[in-house]
């Protein structure tokens, strides 16, 4: 087993790919967010979620995020206490925002080369994809 934490980090993308690619889009139960949080578990981080399935829709997630006391999932985020950086200088393993067409956001896994994994409404599961607009970045250390 390596140290090396740039290939943990890489391991660790790779089995986020791998657990999430053949789950279909559900929000409260396969997500951006629960992908993101259990890749970040992965990394070693403590994330608290709400119950599987207690939220269905953008409406009643941000309902949830705003009983948490935040206003949204980057707020969410940077309470973890990860360090927000550009997301052009994103290496593999770390987290971005992505826009979408509603307030909630998309969040992203980086897994090298500008390509990130992510939920994307033309792919059953998530998807290696390449944005080409970025809200911001979290480094996943």
């Amino acid at each position: 087993m390596t140290n090396d934490p740039f290939i943990l980090r890489a391991n660790a993308a790779q089995a986020t790919l791998d657990q999430w690619k053949a789950r279909p889009m559900r929000l409260g139960t396969s997500d951006c967010v629960r992908m993101t949080a259990s890749h970040l578990r992965r990394l070693g981080h403590k994330v608290k979620l709400p119950a599987s399935g207690s939220y269905r829709s953008v409406r009643s997630a941000l309902k949830a995020l705003d009983e948490r006391g935040y206003s949204s999932l980057a707020d969410a985020l940077d309470a973890m206490g990860l360090e927000r950086i550009a997301p052009a200088s994103a290496i593999v393993g770390d987290v971005l925002m992505l826009p979408a067409e509603d307030k909630l956001g998309a969040l992203v896994v980086a897994l090298g080369n500008g390509r990130v994994v992510g939920y994307h409404e033309e792919a059953i599961g998530a998807a290696v994809l390449q944005p080409v607009k970025y809200v911001t970045a979290w480094r996943a250390i």
